[in-house]
């Protein structure tokens, strides 16, 4: 069994078509991935185009045995502090909805706007996954905002994912590179908070979560045998064409198969009541 939980549909960049539903599950069985979250955008930073909430449920509802839609809202709808987010989300839990992301917001990680969000999500009960960089999700080095909210939110399940969280896997990661190089240094961020907080999980998409475990694969390795209760699976699919390195690393990794069994289906199925 193989869960991915972090894949697009949809066109999102103005000179790639995207996945349909067929390509997606396509590439799924290529992959022997199981099933997959499918991820809605509707932030304007980083993409071209939108996929609303209501495309992800809509397109999830053809293949409900593959696909499990989550959902999304940008906090900065309306005039300032006006936005009631609760009532938008409901509506899409109740239509299916397991969680809410991608969040890729252009607002610090905690700001007052984004807060609002978050309080549907624990009303709700719906898990957050936060893309993290230099302009989506800021937050400083060290990660001191998704520490306050891993404080202040304890009934949300976080999923850190992208650069800026997975460069803090190694101690005072270099300012400004998101794909740092070498060894990982102890005694990183992003281990510290996965120990110390039970609401922060991780997700395996991307260059960015490759490059964490590629850079030193012995300390890979080690870290996903610790945290092996902490972490998703997951490829940020969205093209064709696209390739998908995290699936051989995480296949030749020679993890214990508790930790194996895990990161590949436990921890999603657990965190996603399925």
């Amino acid at each position: 069994m193989l869960i991915d939980t972090h894949t697009h549909l949809g066109q999102l960049r103005h000179n790639d078509p995207g996945l349909t539903v067929e390509q997606l599950v396509q590439r799924m069985d290529a992959h022997g991935i199981d099933r997959a979250v499918v991820l809605a955008v509707e932030n304007p930073e980083e993409l071209d185009y939108y996929v609303p909430s209501w495309q992800v449920l809509e397109w999830c509802a053809r293949r409900p045995d593959r696909l499990i839609p989550f959902c999304a809202c940008d906090p900065r709808h309306r005039y300032p502090g006006q936005f009631d987010p609760y009532p938008v989300l409901r509506r899409y839990v109740e239509a299916g909805a397991r969680g809410f992301g991608e969040n890729l917001c252009g607002l610090p990680i905690d700001d007052p706007l984004q807060r609002r969000v978050y309080d549907a999500c624990a009303i709700l009960g719906l898990p957050v996954l936060l893309h993290i960089d230099h302009h989506i999700n800021r937050d400083g080095p060290g990660l001191p905002g998704l520490e306050r909210l891993l404080h202040d939110y304890p009934g949300i399940s976080f999923i850190g994912h992208a650069q800026y969280f997975w460069r803090e896997i190694s101690a005072n990661p270099e300012p400004g590179v998101s794909y740092p190089k070498g060894p990982v240094q102890p005694g990183g961020r992003v281990e510290e908070l996965l120990s110390r907080y039970p609401n922060l999980m991780a997700d395996l998409s991307a260059g960015s979560a490759h490059n964490a475990l590629s850079r030193d694969p012995e300390h890979a390795l080690g870290f996903l045998e610790r945290q092996h209760g902490k972490i998703l699976f997951a490829t940020d699919v969205l093209a064709m064409s696209q390739e998908l390195p995290i699936v051989p690393l995480f296949r030749d990794l020679p993890l214990s198969p508790e930790a194996r069994a895990a990161i590949a289906w436990g921890n999603a199925t657990r965190l996603l009541r399925l």
